[in-house]
């Protein structure tokens, strides 16, 4: 798989002079002892933050390759100036003491494969309208293709969308996968340090699909145009071709129709 060669230096300035949003005094401590925690382990190759709007409501979309990277993704956020809520799976809030904490950060849990799924999209369309940076991960899981593009999305980040009309904004990483591997559990891999590379792209365009009715080939369409902006920034931090089909975890084979 593609690298980018060695990180540049990135320059980082306290938390609190890096994120003024007002937000939850656990959301602040958290992101603080994680990051207490992770810089001393890691690199950060850190581009593009001034893309990432400063007020309002915003949709952030993102690939997923390691159980680490929420912490990667999480990390750069905040220190681009805003504080990450997580579209996470209800599970996680069931954890004794992980639970409580994300549930005091203002996580939105989503019950997936279940119609309960649909209260989750409803409260990050109320995130959004109170002006929060709303994060999704369009692929639904880590990806499973065998050498983690991001795979076919699911329609949840264009259904926000289309119902806020705020920006959709898209962050490439790589680099977590080399602390855990996929969806991988076990002893990280810390040495020698590895590089969390992460990028922000421009708005996807959205405002023609935003005009009419929302039809499933609307939804079809906006996802398309989010994953494929995802798979541009992600070639671009491994400078490597993405693969000519995106594979869907959907089809038998893996491979889209």
């Amino acid at each position: 798989m593609g690298g980018s060669g060695d990180a540049p230096t990135t320059v980082l300035r306290p938390l609190r002079e890096a994120n003024v949003e007002p937000g939850e005094r656990a959301i602040f401590r958290t992101v603080s002892l994680l990051h207490a925690v992770a810089r001393p382990l890691t690199r950060l190759d850190w581009r593009q933050q001034d893309r990432l709007p400063r007020t309002g409501g915003v949709i952030i979309v993102a690939n997923h390759i390691s159980n680490v990277d929420p912490i990667a993704l999480g990390q750069y956020l905040a220190f681009s100036g805003r504080w990450p809520r997580f579209l996470a799976k209800a599970s996680l809030f069931r954890v004794p003491v992980v639970g409580a904490v994300i549930r005091a950060c203002g996580q939105i849990p989503v019950q997936r494969h279940s119609a309960a799924a649909k209260d989750a999209l409803a409260a990050a369309v109320t995130a959004v309208d109170q002006g929060r940076a709303v994060v999704v991960y369009p692929e639904g899981t880590i990806s499973r293709d065998p050498d983690l593009w991001p795979m076919r999305g699911h329609t949840g980040a264009a259904r926000i969308a289309l119902a806020t009309r705020a920006p959709v904004v898209p962050v490439g990483q790589w680099g977590a996968q080399d602390i855990l591997y996929g969806n991988h559990l076990g002893v990280p891999r810390l040495l020698p340090r590895k590089t969390f590379r992460l990028v922000t792209g421009e708005p996807v365009p959205l405002d023609d699909l935003r005009e009419g009715p929302v039809t499933a080939e609307v939804l079809a369409e906006a996802t398309t145009r989010i994953m494929d902006a995802i798979t541009a920034l992600v070639a671009e931090l491994r400078q490597d071709e993405p693969p000519a089909v995106r594979f869907d975890p959907r089809q038998p084979a893996g491979v889209a129709p």
